[in-house]
C-alpha cells in the first residue's frame, strides 16, 4: 500500500490551519480589545470632588452605571402587587385613610417610584404640606434625608444638627439632585460608604463599628441607610427641639423590640383623630425584615437581587437599575435558583397572597376598633376606662403597619410577618372585646356601624379631610417656592 498523501488532503490540512489561525487571531484581538475597553472605562475622565451631588458628573467616569441608574425612570413594570409605577394606595385600599386619621398619610400615600423621582415625588406629596409662614412648610427638614446626595453635602457643610433644624421648605433650595452616587460611594476609591449619620449612630449605640463591615455586608448596609424604621427624636440630650433622625434599634430589631423601645422613650407619632389612641407609624422596615428571612440569613445582599452584576463589552459591573427582581428574574433569581421563571414568580405571589389576606383582615378589625373607641368617647368614657383599650389599638396597628410598610417583607420574611400579623389580630380582637364590654357599661346595645368607606373620597370625607383645599394650598405653595429653589440651585452650581 502506498504511503503517499493525496494532494487534496494537503490542501484540506492547509485550509484548516488557516481557519484555526484566523479564529485564534480573532480571539486574541477580542480579548485585547475588551481589556483595553475595561481599562478605558475606568480611566477617570473628570475629577470628582468630595460629596459631589450631581450624578451626571459621576456618569462621565462611570457611564454604564450612570446609564443603568437612569433606567429607574421607567415606570412601566407592574407586578401583582405594586411595581415601579405610581399607584395611589389610598385609592386601592380606602381603609388606610381611617387607620391614619389625623396623620399626613391619610391625605396622600403613593407607591414609590424609582430613585430618580425622589425629589419630585416628595415635593409633590400632600404630606409635605403647604405654608405655615413665608418660607415654611409644616414638615421638618429631616424629611429630605433619604431623597438626595445633596443631603450628605449639606451635612458636611453645616453639620448634622443644623441640617436637621428648620422646616422642609426651608431646605428646598439646597436639595435638588435625586438619590444617586454620592449617597453610597466614596468619590476617590469608589468603595461603598455610609453617608447617613443615623445608621452609623445606631450601630455605635450597639457597640458596633460599621466601618469594619465586609464588602458584601456593605452591599446591604448602603440600602439600610434609608430602607429602615426610624423616627424623629426631639428630646435628645443637648439637642432639645431638633427633630433628630434616630433608628430605634437599641433593644433589637423585631417588632416587639422596637415597640418596647418606643414605649420606654414615650414616643408617639400622632394621636388618632377618631379613637384618640397614641399611635406609632411604621416607616419602611425593609432592612429589619430582610434579615429575618432565609436570604438575609444566608448572606444574600440587597444588591444581589435588586442590583445584580451585569457584563457588557467585557466589563463586569453592578447594574444600577434598582428595581424589583421580578422584572429581572434571569439575572436576579436564576443565578442561584434553577426553577423556571414562572415557577419562581408564582412562589413569590403565593407568599404575598397569604400575607396580604391576613393583613387585610387586621385592617378591617382595626377600623372597627377605632370607630368603636370613638363611640365610647362619644358616650362619655373616661381616660382611665380607655387606657388599656387605646394601648391595644396602638399595639395592634403597629404590627399591621410594620408588615404593610416593610416593602417586600412578604417575600423577605413571610414566616416572621405571618407571626406578626397573627399577634396583631389577637391583640386587636382582645381590645375589641374590652370595647364591647365598655360600650355595654355605657348603655350602648348592638353593633357600632361600620363606616361607608368604599372609596378614598368617602373615607376622607368620613374623617373630615378638606381635600380640595389641601390640594389648592399645595399647588400654590409649590408655584411660589419652586422658582426660588431653582434659581438658588443655579447660583450654587455655578460655584462648583
Amino acid at each position: 500500500m502506498s504511503n503517499t498523501r493525496k494532494p487534496w488532503k494537503n490542501w484540506v490540512l492547509f485550509l484548516a490551519s488557516l481557519v484555526i489561525v484566523f479564529l485564534l487571531g480573532l480571539l486574541v484581538s477580542s480579548i485585547t480589545e475588551r481589556k483595553m475597553e475595561a481599562k478605558f472605562a475606568y480611566t477617570p475622565m473628570t475629577e470628582i470632588k468630595k460629596l459631589e451631588p450631581r450624578n451626571e458628573v459621576w456618569g462621565e467616569n462611570f457611564p454604564r452605571e450612570f446609564q443603568s441608574y437612569y433606567k429607574t425612570a421607567d415606570t412601566a413594570f407592574r407586578s401583582k402587587y405594586n411595581g415601579n409605577a405610581m399607584i395611589d394606595m389610598l385609592d386601592v385600599d380606602p381603609r388606610l385613610v381611617v387607620l391614619w386619621a389625623g396623620y399626613g398619610f391619610s391625605k396622600d400615600y403613593n407607591q414609590g417610584r424609582g430613585h430618580v423621582y425622589a425629589i419630585e415625588d416628595v415635593s409633590n406629596s400632600l404630606r409635605t404640606g403647604g405654608p405655615t409662614g413665608p418660607e415654611d412648610g409644616p414638615m421638618p427638614a429631616t424629611c429630605w434625608t433619604c431623597k438626595s446626595p445633596d443631603v450628605p453635602r449639606l451635612i458636611n457643610e453645616i453639620g448634622v444638627d443644623d441640617y436637621y433644624k428648620g422646616k422642609w421648605a426651608g431646605k428646598g433650595e439646597q436639595i435638588v439632585n435625586p438619590i444617586g452616587c454620592a449617597n453610597c460611594h466614596d468619590e476617590k476609591s469608589m468603595k461603598l460608604t455610609i453617608t447617613q449619620p443615623a445608621l452609623i449612630e445606631a450601630f455605635e449605640r450597639q457597640g458596633k463599628d460599621i466601618t469594619k463591615s465586609s464588602h458584601n455586608d456593605m452591599r446591604t448596609l448602603v440600602c439600610a441607610q434609608c430602607h429602615v424604621e426610624y423616627y424623629f427624636n426631639k428630646h435628645l440630650p443637648e439637642k432639645e427641639g431638633i427633630p433628630y433622625l434616630v433608628f430605634p434599634w437599641d433593644d433589637g430589631q423585631t417588632v416587639e423590640d422596637m415597640e418596647a423601645y418606643y414605649d420606654k422613650v414615650g414616643h408617639v407619632d400622632w394621636t388618632h383623630k377618631i379613637s384618640r389612641a397614641p399611635m406609632l407609624k411604621a416607616q419602611h422596615p425593609g432592612y429589619e425584615t430582610y434579615q429575618m428571612g432565609i436570604h438575609g440569613k444566608r448572606g444574600v445582599s440587597c444588591a444581589d437581587c435588586h442590583m445584580p452584576y451585569k457584563t457588557e463589552g467585557g466589563q463586569k459591573f453592578t447594574d444600577h437599575h434598582i428595581q424589583s427582581p421580578l422584572n429581572n428574574v434571569a439575572n436576579s433569581c436564576q443565578v442561584c435558583h434553577r426553577e423556571e421563571k414562572d415557577e419562581l414568580i408564582k412562589n413569590v405571589f403565593d407568599n404575598q397572597d397569604k400575607i396580604i389576606e391576613n393583613r387585610d383582615q387586621l385592617e378591617r378589625l382595626l377600623v372597627r376598633a377605632h370607630v368603636e373607641a370613638g363611640k365610647a368617647w362619644e358616650l362619655g368614657a373616661t381616660e382611665e376606662q380607655m387606657k388599656d383599650i387605646l394601648q391595644g389599638i396602638r399595639y395592634g396597628q403597629w404590627r399591621w403597619d410594620y408588615v404593610a410598610a416593610s416593602h417586600g417583607g412578604s417575600f423577605h420574611a413571610p414566616v416572621e410577618l405571618g407571626r406578626v400579623l397573627g399577634t396583631g389580630i389577637d391583640i386587636t380582637q382582645e381590645t375589641r372585646i374590652k370595647l364591647a364590654k365598655l360600650l355595654m357599661e355605657l348603655g350602648f346595645k348592638g353593633e357600632v356601624p361600620y363606616p361607608d368607606i368604599e372609596t378614598k373620597a368617602k373615607a376622607q370625607e368620613f374623617i373630615g379631610l378638606p381635600m380640595e383645599e389641601l390640594k389648592a394650598e399645595k399647588a400654590k405653595f409649590l408655584k411660589e417656592l419652586r422658582p426660588k429653589w431653582q434659581e438658588a440651585a443655579k447660583k450654587r452650581e455655578a460655584t462648583y
